[in-house]
């Protein structure tokens, strides 16, 4: 949640779409109880622990499709003020009595504490197979991916609470829509102090007017963009002490200023409840109407000479007098409505709460300062038994979801420190298929050719299974856009079995430099080689062709010749000759070469 009122609909104009490639190479902190909580409303009842699916392939999507470097943060123990909050939020809506419930030490729930827990503690047995860093709050686990974004340890916050820029956040992800040309929604900390004029001590004070995490109520008749506008008539430096004095009741009216034109507001008030200057009832200027009578005033063009115009409807006078008169009223209905945002706050007991305040101000929000992130290579073997046992999945399913991932580790092992040629000791880089573009984003195929088993003469077209979707079933049930994954396609050459997965080209070229100078050269020959082909048009440039010549009949012709004829005999004695040996050939189903190439 994070503060209260609709919050996120203010940053709303401010929110940056970023490119495909934004966290390539990043390291990003995740907020894992956003995920899992984000999974019991997204999934079905029916599907069996969808916090282990879908913090599989989510994980698996954000190292391989967009290169990013995960850092997961654990929810620590919760101050008393956020259980009585989160429980408060629960059961709002049911109309329980809240003085009923059992309550544990702290006032956490006991029955959902539990149960959330268990989630919590498979998705970090999970992650910790996978290879990926894992850090535990003392308290908010937003709280310290804001430390970790501060102090520079990561480059942004995967999270859809708010109250991560109360603790220092530069950038918040609050969205991925994987499946577009940005599919980053992200908020920038500067953006926001261009935008909006706002701090993160102004964003502190908007919280506790108008409720955050730890405080459901606020200032009872304060919404966000009367807080907002509260707020910004006070320096980052003196807002928090300001709402200290008024929550006292020590400084209620708020003092004078210069406005932007230079003019104090003691010179405002006395211009106010000074005597109205004398103005003509024709014209509308200063001066009475007798005098006007007799010679036009020097505010209005006469041309007769025989006394001023007649005002027009709706005229607002424009000399100094009314328009220091009109700046007095302006400022003086300011200042009521500042003193009734005051009394107001003044009303409300015990505020600011300075334990929340010392809360979002807090520089350490870890159990260890010395944060220790290191992306340790995957237990594919304790992982696969691990998912079989607890989603029961086949080995080989398993083993085909996470060839994304491990190809990416094994391209930046060959980049950066080579040391086996071959991937998942079972496949070697053979060459780049093609070139893909997929959502503005170019890729390369990559072929990868297992080297201990290969399949002769099998050469034939891989069948479309009616099944094929009810064989997947136990992983696609209600998937949604970030965990669709990359399924490794099988690719058949020359009776040569290959498996094609979609890698990034700076990182292919980084590992495998020789490769891609070999496809690039291969592809410009292709294309010359194309233009070549291309006929030549028989028509004389310049001149039209008839409407028989450019629309040819598609009608049959009768008769044939016997040559003709002759040629259709072969190509039938071909065709069946092809029909033959694809019947010879073997028809595996897609299960059973699944297993040939990941069992």
């Amino acid at each position: 949640m994070g503060i209260g009122g609709h919050f996120w609909e203010l940053l709303k104009p401010y929110a940056r779409h970023e490119g495909f490639d934004f966290l390539r190479n990043k390291r990003v902190a995740v907020d894992l109880s956003y995920w899992i909580v984000q999974h019991e409303t997204a999934i079905k009842a029916h599907t069996r622990d969808p916090h282990l699916r879908l913090t599989f392939f989510r994980t698996i999507n954000l190292f391989s499709k967009f290169g990013a470097f995960p850092v997961f943060v654990l929810d620590g123990t919760p101050s008393p003020l956020k259980s009585q909050a989160r429980i408060q939020r629960f059961f709002r809506a049911s109309g329980i009595d809240l003085s009923s419930l059992p309550v544990a030490e702290g006032g956490i729930s006991v029955q959902r504490n539990q149960a959330f827990k268990k989630c919590v503690q498979e998705c970090v047995e999970l992650l910790e197979l996978l290879g990926m860093p894992v850090l535990k709050a003392k308290g908010e686990a937003e709280a310290l991916c804001a430390q970790l974004n501060r102090e520079g340890h990561v480059d942004a916050c995967i999270t859809a609470d708010s109250d991560a820029f109360l603790f220092g956040a530069k950038c918040v992800i609050k969205r991925l829509h994987p499946n577009s040309k940005e599919p980053f929604e992200c908020y920038h900390m500067v953006d926001i102090e261009a935008g909006l004029g706002l701090q993160r001590k102004h964003l502190i004070a908007i919280s506790l007017l108008v409720g955050n995490d730890h405080d459901m109520n606020g200032v009872r008749g304060i919404g966000v963009d009367t807080a907002l506008r509260f707020v910004k008539t006070f320096s980052e430096d003196e807002i928090l002490n300001r709402l200290r004095e008024i929550g006292r009741g020590d400084k209620i009216v708020i003092p004078g200023y210069l406005n932007s034109e230079g003019d104090s507001v003691h010179s405002l008030e006395e211009a106010y409840h000074k005597p109205k200057l004398l103005h003509c009832s024709l014209c509308g200027h200063p001066g009475s109407r007798k005098a006007h009578l007799k010679s036009a005033c020097q505010y209005c063009s006469s041309v007769t000479g025989e006394g001023c115009l007649k005002k027009p409807q709706g005229f607002k006078c424009h000399c100094s007098a009314c328009n220091l008169e009109q700046k007095a009223k302006e400022q003086q209905k300011k200042e009521n409505w500042q003193l009734k945002i005051c009394k107001k706050i003044a009303l409300e007991p015990n505020f600011p709460n300075l334990e929340i305040v010392e809360m979002y101000l807090r520089d350490k929000n870890g159990i260890d300062d010395n944060h220790q992130i290191v992306w340790a290579n995957p237990k594919t073997e304790m992982l696969i038994d691990y998912l079989a046992y607890s989603q029961h999945w086949e080995p080989s399913y398993i083993r085909q979801r996470m060839l994304p991932f491990l190809s990416t580790i094994f391209l930046r092992e060959m980049a950066s420190d080579p040391k086996t040629e071959l991937l998942c000791g079972q496949y070697a880089f053979h060459s780049i298929h093609r070139m893909k573009v997929r959502y503005g984003h170019q890729l390369y195929v990559v072929k990868w050719r297992k080297a201990s088993r290969t399949v002769a003469d099998a050469v034939y077209t891989t069948p479309e299974e009616p099944n094929a979707q009810q064989e997947l079933g136990e992983a696609n049930d209600s998937i949604d856009l970030l965990d669709e994954v990359d399924v490794p396609q099988i690719h058949i050459d020359d009776g040569c079995w290959y498996l094609l997965t979609d890698e990034d080209m700076e990182l292919v070229r980084n590992a495998f430099p020789e490769k891609v100078d070999q496809f690039l050269k291969e592809q410009v020959l292709r294309e010359m080689k194309s233009k070549r082909k291309k006929p030549k048009s028989e028509s004389t440039p310049g001149v039209q062709l008839s409407i028989t010549e450019f629309y040819r009949s598609s009608k049959v012709v009768c008769g044939k010749k016997p040559r003709e004829n002759a040629d259709e005999g072969s190509e039938n004695k071909s065709g069946s000759s092809d029909r033959e040996r694809k019947g010879k050939s073997p028809n595996f189903s897609k299960s059973a070469r699944r297993r040939l190439l990941f069992g």
